[in-house]
């Protein structure tokens, strides 16, 4: 049985002010009725929940987003997971690309798509969580399955990132029957790990992974043998390591570090993560949620075709690549 995994579409979002509350934002994807109708005024939604002793949750999506449509049907149609979040946050839905005024927590108002540009969300569904200063304590790039999304709910109401990481605090609670080692690729690079690049270099893809976890374990099962991301893979260099490795390593940079301090200061939190740096060592796109087939072979054709550099949105990329694909006579579907 196929194990669902944290996955995304990609995205952008904004928020707003005003003298009345906003309209309801216009989704195919049905949100459910409990969600608040505020003034999209960050710092009065924000203060507003920590008089009742609860959170912001903020949802960013869009119309015609598969994992939207899943966290909505199979996520918050679980009582205890609605009971939970209804008991312990205030939740607003915002539209990547709508045009409702918001209002960010500096004063600044601006539109939906534009908060979504400021946020740099790529991802869809992506979720932020705020406590009582406004300060984002968890934030979800991608679509989590009830299990763990419900992990996450209880990490944020318990307060729990004064104590430790969600990365750490996810790691304790939802442990996957997974292996216990890590997968090997043929094309992963070898010791010694000098990942500087040169005139001419590919690009590199840099994939952080940990033992006992079903998402790399899938990753490496599935994704890794499908031909269409096979030929995207040959277009690059790549290089993995262990979340909590020691291993040395130069960094595209040339900074020479070890792979877990590399790692911290990347602010790596979910594996699989796949970072992407160009040929003059610059971090320029990363995957850090799981993803199908299609959204994780597009992730890797952004890089190396260069589109980031002309096209900052890589959900704009994504659709008019399936559009290509589609006029070119191949099937695309977002979900195998």
């Amino acid at each position: 049985m196929k194990t669902w995994l944290a996955v995304a579409c990609f995205t952008t979002i904004a928020l707003a002010a005003g003298a009345r509350a906003q309209d309801a934002a216009p989704y195919a994807i049905d949100i459910p009725p409990w969600f608040a109708e505020t003034f999209l005024d960050f710092r009065e939604d924000i203060a507003d929940a920590a008089k009742d002793g609860k959170r912001l949750m903020v949802y960013l999506g869009q119309d015609g987003c598969p994992y939207c449509r899943q966290l909505m049907v199979t996520n918050f149609s679980q009582q205890r997971i609605v009971d939970k979040t209804r008991r312990h946050f205030v939740a607003i839905a915002l539209n990547i690309w709508g045009d409702r005024e918001v209002t960010w927590l500096d004063g600044r108002t601006m539109s939906e798509k534009a908060l979504a540009r400021m946020l740099d969300v790529q991802f869809t569904p992506t979720l932020l969580f705020f406590d009582e200063k406004g300060t984002i304590v968890a934030r979800l790039n991608g679509y989590y399955p009830p299990h763990k999304f419900e992990a996450v709910l209880d990490y944020v109401a318990g307060r729990h990132e004064k104590q430790e990481s969600l990365a750490a605090y996810m790691a304790r609670r939802t442990p996957a029957a997974a292996s216990a080692t890590l997968a090997d690729e043929p094309f992963f690079a070898k010791a010694p790990y000098v990942l500087t690049r040169t005139p001419g270099s590919k690009p590199i893809a840099v994939v952080f992974e940990t033992p006992d976890c079903s998402a790399c374990d899938e990753m490496h099962r599935d994704l890794l043998r499908r031909p269409e991301v096979q030929a995207q893979l040959a277009r690059f260099d790549v290089a993995r390591f262990g979340l909590g490795a020691r291993t040395e390593l130069t960094t595209p940079a040339g900074a020479r570090v070890r792979a877990d301090a590399w790692a911290r200061d990347l602010k790596i939190t979910y594996t699989p993560t796949i970072v992407f740096f160009d040929a003059g060592g610059r971090e320029v796109f990363r995957m850090d949620a799981y993803q199908r087939a299609f959204h994780f072979a597009s992730a890797f054709d952004y890089v190396a075709s260069g589109a980031y550099r002309s096209e900052p949105s890589f959900q704009r990329f994504l659709v008019a690549r399936a559009e290509r694909l589609r006029n070119s006579g191949e099937r695309v579907d977002l979900w195998q």
